[in-house]
């Protein structure tokens, strides 16, 4: 076994690699940049290695300083994690050069799989079902498109390089290919330095069903699937392990295609083989077809881990070090069902924008499982992406996972930045999904009803004035309580403003408008009008959370700030730091709603910002390559006329 091992990445997977390496009593080594200079990796690592600036490019993007970096403190294995330079086989080239163990597969294997039209000719050779579709090299458009009418709409464009929805399409009529081709090819070009596309056919009812696999480099095995079908714009939400409806027959044939895929390329190490299924008519054994396999971890690796006990890192660790197989397929068994919900910093209601913001109060459930990379305090910056955790829980049945679930989403608190609590909440409140009727349209079917935003109650508003008022524990003014003259307080909060009379010790009355509402602090918690809440109030910098169940936000509101937001939707503002990629009007252009004004490149995604009304340009006030902050204005239009 390796004595001290560097990790090559950030955030919850640095995190999470290095308490598997402690176990094991292997020294961790981690990288930062600029901006997690005071990171939660950094700190739980042994040492730690500056390697740059913020930008990905200036620092995990950079393995050559990674190297030096593991030779400088004698580690002797690199662990990629997973993205920045987990499947660029190129560095695993130099870090074998320098004299270090690559902790993963070959060069020879990334390459094989990192390519998508490459990875299905091998597979179909390898005897592994592909899905219909064109895998060539012509890249010219009128090509494309004639494949795509010849593959049948509705169709999928895929970049064939890298992953995570990144220059993928749907196009559902051949006009609209054109346009849906230029803007995979740019998003491509822009995350993979590769525009290069595949077009598939797009099947109608689709499930993604993804097995996972782990090779010594001669032979594999199989920790059977995990069901990755809820997903918004083919980014997974929630990830389950194993798949809902899934019969004996067709996992015994889906573990053996992967496994076949894995030695196919000689595979070492963990890796997925994921696969798309027609849910049409059940889960059938001749209705999936593979996708791509992705040569690193996995993010939903903790549902596999949960429902068969085993450590994958520490399985990595292992084989990576010499070691055989830890486990033959019989050894392997199942037990129960794993769910993991992914956490984001992102505003659902303005389409799920990447968010950023520091993490003023930050509280996990006990009882569930939560991979994190951020602590209290922490912020979540533009340079990377805004996960701030990863929430798994495990029972013996599905249903009794999925309470778990949304049990332990219901104790999750997060103030200081938007997030996506919300929304995972009522997913795992779905009924449909609570059925175990899973397909990756099920969120954009649904779409209003999950993001509708829950109005706060007279209980919550009630509560967050105690709050404002200085109360949420019971104490503060509520101590100073005197018989002849009860404590009145008034607050504005953003939505409303309420009188708050302190009555006694733990006990204040809330007038809100015409409403009223009696708070009582009884054994450590808020009753309201005679029933318990049920919520705890947590004052922040400039705001009031109230949580459980649900979770509402209140800005401090001065009264006296009569500042105006500009009216009419003339202006358009940048909803978050980052570079301004495209402009696609100027001054005296005339705009319907809807057009598309800029491009900005913010979070490893491009962001299309669209005319909020008919109109008239009337100022372009950016240009392409500007780095922006959020709430720039970047172009505006003339006023409506009366």
């Amino acid at each position: 076994m390796f004595k001290k091992i560097l990790i090559a990445n950030r955030g919850e997977i640095a995190a999470r690699v290095i308490d598997s390496a402690r176990k094991l009593g292997v020294a961790t080594v981690a990288v930062y940049s600029d901006a997690d200079a005071t990171a939660r990796h950094v700190a739980m690592a042994d040492e730690a290695v500056h390697i740059g600036g913020p930008r990905p490019a200036d620092s995990y993007l950079r393995g050559d300083a990674i190297i030096a970096a593991a030779i400088a403190t004698g580690a002797e294995a690199i662990h990629p994690g997973y993205g920045f330079l987990s499947e660029n086989p190129d560095f695993v080239e130099a870090v074998e050069k320098a004299g270090l163990t690559f902790i993963g597969p070959s060069a020879s294997a990334i390459r094989a799989m990192g390519l998508k039209d490459a990875a299905k000719a091998l597979m179909e050779q390898a005897g592994v079902p592909v899905v219909p579709g064109y895998h060539g090299a012509n890249q010219d458009p009128e090509h494309l498109a004639g494949a795509a009418d010849t593959i049948g709409y509705p169709v999928l464009i895929k970049a064939v390089a890298g992953g995570g929805g990144k220059g993928m399409r749907l196009v559902e009529r051949p006009q609209d290919f054109a346009a849906a081709l230029e803007s995979a090819q740019g998003e491509a070009r822009t995350a993979f330095g590769n525009p290069a596309v595949l077009i598939e056919k797009y099947v109608q009812k689709p499930r993604h069903i993804e097995v996972q696999v782990f090779g010594d480099g001669a032979s594999a095995v199989h920790l059977f699937e995990r069901d990755c079908s809820l997903q918004r714009r083919h980014q997974k939400v929630i990830e389950e392990a194993p798949a809902p409806g899934m019969t004996e027959a067709m996992r015994a044939a889906m573990g053996q295609a992967a496994v076949r895929a894995a030695e196919a390329i000689g595979y070492k190490g963990a890796g997925t083989v994921e696969f798309i299924v027609d849910g049409s008519d059940g889960l059938r054994a001749d209705r999936f077809w593979f996708m791509e396999m992705n040569t690193r971890l996995q993010v939903e690796h903790p549902v596999t881990e949960a429902i068969t006990g085993i450590d994958l890192v520490e399985w990595q660790l292992r084989v990576a070090s010499g070691e055989p197989l830890p486990a033959a397929q019989d050894a392997i068994r199942l037990s129960g069902h794993a769910f993991e919900a992914r956490l984001y910093a992102e505003d659902v209601p303005a389409g799920f924008l990447p968010a950023t913001g520091t993490l003023s109060h930050l509280r996990f459930p006990e009882g569930a499982r939560a991979d994190t990379g951020v602590r209290p305090g922490d912020t979540i910056s533009p340079w990377y992406d805004p996960m701030i955790a990863k929430i798994i829980t495990h029972g013996p049945t599905r249903a009794i996972a999925l309470s778990r679930l949304r049990a332990a989403l219901e104790g999750t608190e997060v103030a200081g930045s938007v997030t996506n609590l919300s929304f995972l909440g009522a997913l795992a409140r779905h009924e449909g999904f609570a059925r175990g009727e899973v397909d990756t349209g099920l969120i954009a079917r649904d779409l209003d009803s999950l993001t509708r935003a829950a109005a706060p109650d007279l209980s919550v508003r009630a509560l967050a004035a105690l709050g404002a008022a200085g109360l949420a524990e019971g104490g503060g003014a509520m101590a100073g309580f005197a018989l002849w003259a009860p404590l009145l307080h008034t607050v504005t909060l953003d939505g409303f403003t309420a009188q708050v009379q302190v009555l006694a010790p733990g006990h204040a009355r809330v007038r809100i408008e015409d409403e009223e509402a009696e708070c009582r602090r009884v054994s450590g918690s808020w009753w309201v009008n005679g029933r318990p809440s049920g919520a705890r109030i947590v004052p922040t910098p400039g705001r009031i959370s109230v949580f459980g169940p649900g979770a509402f936000h209140f800005e401090r509101t001065d009264p006296l700030d009569r500042r105006s937001e500009a009216a009419g939707g003339g202006l358009t503002l940048s909803p978050m730091p980052g570079l301004v990629k495209a402009v696609f009007v100027s001054p005296g252009q005339t705009v319907k709603a809807g057009d598309r004004l800029a491009v900005l490149e913010a979070m490893k995604m491009e962001h299309t910002l669209a005319a909020a009304r008919d109109g008239t340009v009337a100022e372009v006030l950016t240009s392409p390559g500007s780095q922006v902050e959020a709430g720039v204005a970047l172009i505006r239009l003339e006023e409506e006329q009366a």
